[in-house]
């Protein structure tokens, strides 16, 4: 295992320690109309990640697609409380038509083993396993805290934000995020 550069270790324990914000409580997950609206929609910044093979990805292979990127790690408890409903949303939207794909972008140190280890403890099966290892988005998006999580409509443009666990498994998820792409 590779040592960390101060850098990395600054942004973990800054996103650590934004988990005493007010909507950090462990379990206590909110509505999808907790979001932030952005009007007009904006550039999402430059970010690179990894799939489970190490290969190094970017949103842009996304494009013509809706995005849903989600900004976790195995250690946050509000990440924790929040990944069975994302699971629960891909699954959903699996044969959608108005196709929107959901990226959980891990912040471990433990790489994809530590991703697929939770993923297999809390019976997740239907997220792909995305990596941030370096935590990157944490400086490239101004994150506050973790989780959060970003909507890009298929220009890649980001139109909603969300900071804190929603329940994506409410009824009216699937319905709604298409709506908030026009």
């Amino acid at each position: 295992m590779r040592t960390l550069s101060r850098r990395t270790l600054i942004r973990l324990a800054t996103a650590a320690s934004a988990m005493t914000a007010p909507w950090a409580r462990a379990g206590e997950l909110h509505g999808i109309d907790s979001m932030t609206l952005l009007a007009p929609p904006q550039p999402m910044a430059a970010f690179a990640f990894r799939a489970a093979d190490g290969t190094e990805h970017r949103l842009g292979e996304f494009a013509g697609r809706g995005v849903l990127l989600n900004l976790w790690a195995t250690w946050c408890a509000p990440c924790v409380a929040e990944m069975p409903a994302l699971d629960a949303l891909a699954a959903r939207l699996a044969g959608a038509t108005a196709p929107i794909a959901v990226l959980p972008v891990a912040m471990d140190r433990g790489g994809a083993t530590a991703v697929r280890a939770f993923y297999d403890s809390h019976r997740l099966g239907h997220l792909p396993v995305w990596l941030d290892s370096e935590a990157e988005a944490l400086t490239a998006f101004k994150l506050s805290g973790i989780p959060t999580t970003f909507l890009l409509d298929a220009k890649g443009l980001v139109r909603a934000r969300w900071e804190g666990p929603v329940d994506w498994s409410a009824a009216d998820v699937p319905e709604q995020l298409p709506r908030l792409l026009t």
